[in-house]
């Protein structure tokens, strides 16, 4: 692929990206892809048998100007993003960036929401329906959301969580309204344009932000309610990427629990710092044997790998439920005595 990146399409460029990160990190992000977007950048990245240095470089720096310009959007708006890409790129630079993100950007309601306080927010929604409850904690950071879920009674804790979790996504004509009444309340609140929130994903990590005994009295009851949804949201509590946040001790007990060939065929695309933790928590012939283990395993299916690793998170969660190892929960005030 000898092509000036102008000349690239968006699907090239997206090629080129994953061969220059490396299949370790492209193989983690094969796994937020749909089935169709994973053909086509396989197929794509089949064709590109060579990228040249400098084609490479200005794809990566491409990249990254989008990336930063979509987080300074995310922050405060275009115009904040804009006068910050102006600062650090000048003016001509920033416009053609943000004129690249227009056809994707969609800016996040509750902008003002997410800058206030968990307490102060909870007054003005605690009366609100579940459903709106549900709707406004979607779209806050999932520890700021977590803090005003544990608030709220059991009984609506486990009606919002649910709620959550089911969302999709919401028409303009009922988040505008939302909208309105929150910035009667709140003062000075822009109303966005019409985005996606909510969803399984959302749900967890709000869940994650939460207190355990919070988080066990919501699963119960989703358990009882709907035992599919609470099956979803158990699954993406603890993900297996989330060892490297286990401390050394309650890695080495989950060890002792997890069968060899589980370990093994789980740690087949996992990343360098969850290999690194497992190895440095085993004594050094049996890091060594695991490591021949995956070396000679040869190719095996994602789906078996995923399958594994899921039991490897079963047991962390078995572990956790019965007090012999702890499992952070994000937040800033936790202890542990």
């Amino acid at each position: 692929m000898g092509l000036p990146t102008p000349d690239l399409s968006g699907k090239q460029k997206a090629a080129v990206l994953l061969v220059s990160l490396g299949p370790e990190i492209a193989a983690q992000i094969y796994r937020h892809l749909r089935d169709e977007e994973i053909e086509t950048l396989t197929r794509e990245i089949a064709n590109t048998s060579h990228v040249r240095a400098d084609v490479r470089d200005t794809v990566l720096n491409e990249f990254y100007e989008m990336y930063i310009a979509r987080e300074y959007v995310e922050q405060g708006g275009i115009d904040y993003a804009r006068e910050l890409l102006e600062k650090a790129l000048g003016a001509a630079r920033a416009e053609a960036i943000l004129s690249r993100l227009a056809s994707t950007i969609t800016t996040r309601p509750f902008s003002v929401a997410r800058k206030t306080d968990p307490g102060q927010l909870l007054n003005f929604i605690q009366n609100e329906h579940p459903q709106t409850i549900a709707l406004i904690l979607a779209y806050l950071n999932p520890e700021q959301a977590g803090m005003i879920l544990s608030a709220l009674p059991p009984e609506t804790q486990v009606d919002v969580a649910k709620r959550v979790a089911l969302l999709d996504r919401t028409t303009p004509e009922i988040l505008k309204e939302i909208e309105e009444t929150l910035e009667q309340r709140l003062s000075a609140f822009a109303v966005e344009d019409y985005t996606m929130a909510g969803g399984i994903d959302t749900a967890v990590e709000i869940l994650s932000m939460v207190d355990r005994a919070t988080e066990k009295t919501i699963i119960d009851a989703l358990e009882e309610e709907d035992p599919e949804l609470a099956e979803s949201i158990l699954k993406r509590m603890f993900v297996f990427e989330d060892i490297v946040t286990l401390d050394d001790r309650s890695i080495q007990k989950v060890l002792r629990e997890v069968d060899t060939k589980d370990l093994a065929l789980a740690l087949k695309t996992a990343s360098e710092d969850v290999a690194g933790r497992i190895y440095r928590n085993m004594s050094k012939r049996a890091a060594d044997m695991l490591k021949e283990d995956i070396e000679f395993m040869g190719p095996v299916r994602l789906r078996d790998i995923e399958e594994a690793q899921q039991k490897v998170v079963a047991t962390i969660r078995r572990l956790e439920e019965a007090g012999e190892i702890i499992i952070s929960r994000g937040g800033e005030d936790e202890v542990v005595v």
